[in-house]
C-alpha cells in the first residue's frame, strides 16, 4: 500500500491516515538521506572490515591518531537547564500510548521515548509513536480504557528520544529508490514535527544515540544535526544528544565521541546490556572471550567495572553527564517476596552507580523510580549532578577493558535454558508488535534477547555446549509455550540467529524482514 508523498523522489509505502508525516518532515528526511546516506553505508562497511581484522587476531586499543583529542583540554558545550538534573530516567516504547503517559507521570526527571530496542518497528508503532510524542508535547495525549482515564499530570518528565541505530532501515520510506536510514527517519520526523513546539515550551529537541562503534559514526550524527538545524532555521547547538556507549569498540573512543558532538553533547550512558552483547559479538571467534551464564555477568566483574568507571572519568573531565545503566528488574504487585528481592537488587545497583559518580540512572518501570531516586538523592542532595567529581583515581587500560577472562562463573544447562526461554519468548513478543516484554520479572528488550541468542551461539561455537543439547532444550521450552503460530515463528528465527554457522550481526535484521512479511 502506498500513500502520496510530497518530497520529490520519496515514496511512502504505508498508510498515514492521521497526517503524521508532514511535508516538512518528509522533506527533511529526504534531505538527510541524500546528504548522509552514502556515508552511513560506508561506515557500515568499515564496521564489517574491522570485524574481519578482529577475527584475524587484532585487538582494539586507544587510537594513536586521536591522541591529541584525548590529551587536549576541551569541554563540551553546557546543556540547557532542564537537562542539568537527570538523576533518574525512565525508558519505554514510544508506540504504546498508555506507557508513554505513565512514563511522563512517573516522577522520573527525564523520559527516553524509544524507537529502538524497546520498540517493535511495526509501521503502526513507528508512525503512532511519533503522534504520541507530539500529543504529549502539546499536553493533549490521553487514553480511556473504560476503567480508567490516563492523561498527563501538571509536572512531567523531560523528553528525550532514541531513534533506531545506523544499521537499520525503514522500508516503508524510499528515497531515490532505496530504503531510508531508520536513524535519519526517526530523527528527522521527530525534529521537524516538534523542535518549534519544544523550544516554545522552554525545552528542546534531546536525543539518545544508540550502538555507535566509532567517533566517525558520532561525526555523522553531528553532521545530521548541523544540516537539520540549518534547514529548520534553529540555532546550531540547540539539539543535545546523549550517546549510549554500548559497544566495546566505542569504549575505546569515548573522548573522541564527545569531541565530535561537543556542541551537541549531553553526555554518555553506560548501556550495559548491549555492551555485554557487543563483547560476545565482537570476540565471538576467540575462546578466551567466552562468558559464563548471563546472570553471572554482573556490573562488578572486572571488564564491566573498568568500562563504567572510565565512562564517569571521561565524561566529567569534559563537563558532560555520565548516565548509569538499565535496572531490568520489574516489581511484582502479586508476589511480595519477588517484589522485595527486585527492589533490593535495584537499590544495590543504584547505590553503586551513585557512589561511583554517575549523574543519573535508568529504570524500566514507574515503581522503580522512588527506589532509584532514594539512592541518588542520598548522594546528590540539592546538587543537580556530580560533574565536579573527576574520578582522577580511575586508570583503565586497554587490557582492563578486555579482561573478559577474569569473569567468574560457568556455562550451565540452566543458563542455556534461560537464554533459550528468553530468546524465544521475546522474539514472539517482538514479532507480535511488542518491543518491551516482561519475562520472569525482568523487562526484556532487544538488547537482552541479543545476549541470550549470542551466548548460545558462542557456547556452541567453542564447544561449551552441544548443538544437539540446545536443540533439545529449544524443543522443551517451546512445548511449554502456547501452541500458536507466532511461537513457531519465534522458534525458527531463534534457531537461525543462535545456531547458524555464520553469526547474524543483529537478530533484528532478519526479524524485521519477517515482521514486514507477517504484517503484509
Amino acid at each position: 500500500m502506498s500513500s502520496p508523498a510530497t518530497a520529490p523522489g520519496l515514496a511512502l509505502h504505508g498508510p498515514d491516515d492521521s497526517g503524521v508525516l508532514t511535508p516538512e518532515a518528509l522533506e527533511l528526511v529526504a534531505a538527510l538521506e541524500r546528504e548522509l546516506g552514502d556515508r552511513r553505508e560506508e561506515l557500515l562497511l568499515a564496521r564489517a572490515a574491522r570485524q574481519e581484522r578482529i577475527a584475524a587476531g587484532e585487538l582494539p586499543d586507544f587510537l594513536e591518531e586521536t591522541r591529541s583529542v584525548r590529551e587536549g583540554n576541551w569541554r563540551v558545550a553546557p546543556v540547557p537547564a532542564d537537562l542539568q538534573d537527570r538523576r533518574v530516567e525512565i525508558t519505554g516504547p514510544a508506540g504504546d500510548r498508555k506507557m508513554v503517559i505513565n512514563a511522563f507521570n512517573s516522577g522520573a526527571r527525564t523520559y527516553m521515548a524509544d524507537f529502538e530496542d524497546a520498540n517493535s518497528p511495526t509501521w503502526q508503532n513507528v508512525v503512532g509513536g511519533q503522534q504520541n510524542l507530539t500529543d504529549a508535547i502539546d499536553g493533549t495525549i490521553s487514553v480511556d480504557t473504560g476503567e480508567k482515564r490516563y492523561e498527563l499530570d501538571e509536572e512531567v518528565a523531560v523528553l528525550l528520544v532514541r531513534p533506531r541505530g545506523w544499521h537499520l532501515v525503514e522500508r516503508h520510506v524510499v528515497v531515490d529508490g532505496r530504503p531510508v536510514s531508520a536513524s535519519l527517519f526517526d530523527f528527522g520526523v521527530f525534529l521537524a514535527r516538534n523542535a518549534e513546539r519544544l523550544l516554545e515550551r522552554g525545552s528542546g529537541p534531546y536525543f539518545y544515540l544508540p550502538k555507535l562503534e566509532s567517533h566517525l559514526e558520532a561525526r555523522l550524527w553531528n553532521d545530521a544535526f548541523v544540516l537539520a538545524q540549518d534547514r529548520l532555521g534553529i540555532p546550531q547547538g540547540t539539539i543535545k544528544a546523549t550517546v549510549l556507549v554500548e559497544t566495546i569498540l566505542a569504549a575505546f573512543e569515548m573522548d573522541e565521541i564527545l569531541y565530535e558532538l561537543r556542541e551537541h553533547s549531553a553526555g554518555l550512558n553506560a548501556g550495559r546490556w548491549d555492551y555485554i552483547f557487543s563483547v560476545i559479538k565482537t570476540f565471538r571467534d576467540r575462546p578466551d572471550f567466552v562468558l559464563p551464564d548471563r546472570a553471572q555477568v554482573t556490573m562488578t566483574v572486572p571488564f564491566m567495572r573498568a568500562y563504567t568507571e572510565l565512562l564517569v572519568k571521561t565524561t566529567h573531565r569534559r563537563g558532560a553527564h555520565a548516565m548509569g545503566g538499565m535496572a531490568a528488574f520489574i516489581p511484582s504487585r502479586r508476589d511480595p517476596e519477588v517484589n522485595e528481592l527486585a527492589l533490593a537488587k535495584v537499590s544495590e545497583d543504584k547505590q553503586r552507580e551513585s557512589g561511583d559518580g554517575f549523574d543519573g540512572t535508568w529504570v524500566a518501570h514507574p515503581d522503580l523510580v522512588p527506589v532509584a531516586l532514594e539512592q541518588f538523592d542520598a548522594v546528590l542532595g540539592d546538587r543537580p549532578n556530580q560533574l565536579g567529581r573527576q574520578r582522577d583515581d580511575v586508570s583503565a587500560s586497554a587490557s582492563d577493558l578486555l579482561d573478559v577472562s577474569a569473569t567468574p562463573g560457568d556455562v550451565t544447562e540452566e543458563g542455556v535454558r534461560a537464554n533459550v526461554s528468553v530468546g524465544v519468548r521475546y522474539i514472539a513478543a517482538w514479532l507480535s508488535g511488542v518491543g518491551a516484554a516482561a519475562i520472569d520479572n525482568l523487562m526484556e528488550d532487544a538488547a537482552t534477547a541479543e545476549i541470550s541468542r549470542s551466548q548460545v551461539w558462542q557456547w556452541v561455537r567453542h564447544g561449551r555446549v552441544e548443538r544437539a543439547d540446545v536443540e533439545r532444550i529449544i524443543g522443551e521450552v517451546v512445548s511449554e509455550l502456547p501452541a500458536e503460530p507466532i511461537v513457531e515463528e519465534a522458534r525458527v528465527l531463534f534457531e537461525r540467529v543462535a545456531l547458524s554457522d555464520d553469526f547474524p550481526e543483529f537478530l533484528t535484521l532478519p526479524a524485521y524482514d519477517r515482521l514486514l512479511e507477517l504484517s503484509s
